[in-house]
């Protein structure tokens, strides 16, 4: 994909950036001319993935982040405004897939999945927001999962973060609009990732990574007067 400077002199942070959906949603923003900083659990996988950006020529901050962790995020929206500037766009991508019927499910596993999936956003969002409500401007854009809109066995911890995910954006962007800053879901079906388990399904036939980050460019590049609150995602085949 040539390069297209739609998003230059903007800074964009990306939870759960070192591979799959995330990647390519900061590979996309990168490439759209953003200064993208991006942040993972794992130090190793982290910096492998920034290091392919900057050879892409993408400006690129890496900074390892458990955001299920109020300091953590508060130094990570920190260290962004330090060396870019000011977030314009937040996206919620960190998240972890734990499946099971739900009877044989743990606490440490409900609390690891409610925590990273659910919670992360609503600390990542709220440490960015005040600067976004002083300019008047900004987008949050939170990846769900079609989950949040719908049941299946062994998905219940799953779901359950991802009902919640669907609620807090939508009460988020009630909150934020007259601000101006813009908050969308994003609900994808399954995707070609490492993600979950993808048992019996055609991987070629299936959503990739890229369709996410195709979606995330276009809510970032709406027109001011209105924003898309949700966007949901099937591949034109099933799997």
């Amino acid at each position: 994909m040539n390069r297209q400077e739609t998003l230059a002199g903007q800074v964009a942070l990306v939870t759960g950036a070192s591979r799959g959906i995330g990647l390519a949603i900061a590979r996309r923003l990168g490439q759209m001319g953003a200064r993208v900083s991006l942040c993972a659990r794992n130090a190793a996988n982290l910096e492998r993935a920034a290091s392919g950006l900057r050879e892409a020529g993408i400006q690129v901050l890496a900074l390892p982040t458990d955001v299920t962790r109020a300091d953590e995020v508060a130094g990570l929206v920190s260290e962004t405004q330090r060396t870019f500037g000011t977030v314009d766009i937040l996206v919620n991508n960190a998240g972890i897939g734990i499946f099971g019927p739900f009877q044989e499910q743990t606490e440490a596993e409900w609390n690891a999945a409610l925590d990273t999936n659910l919670k992360s956003v609503f600390l990542a969002s709220r440490a960015v927001a005040p600067e976004m409500m002083r300019r008047k401007a900004g987008h949050i854009i939170n990846i769900v999962s079609l989950a949040g809109k719908s049941t299946f066995a062994t998905g219940a911890i799953y779901c359950a973060s991802k009902w919640g995910l669907l609620g807090l954006s939508g009460c988020m962007a009630e909150d934020l609009r007259a601000h101006g800053i813009r908050v969308s879901a994003i609900c994808p079906g399954s995707v070609a990732t490492e993600f979950s388990p993808h048992a019996g399904k055609d991987p070629s036939r299936m959503l990739q990574p890229e369709d996410v980050a195709h979606a995330v460019a276009a809510l970032v590049t709406q027109a001011p007067g209105s924003f898309i609150s949700e966007v949901q995602i099937r591949p034109t085949q099933k799997p």
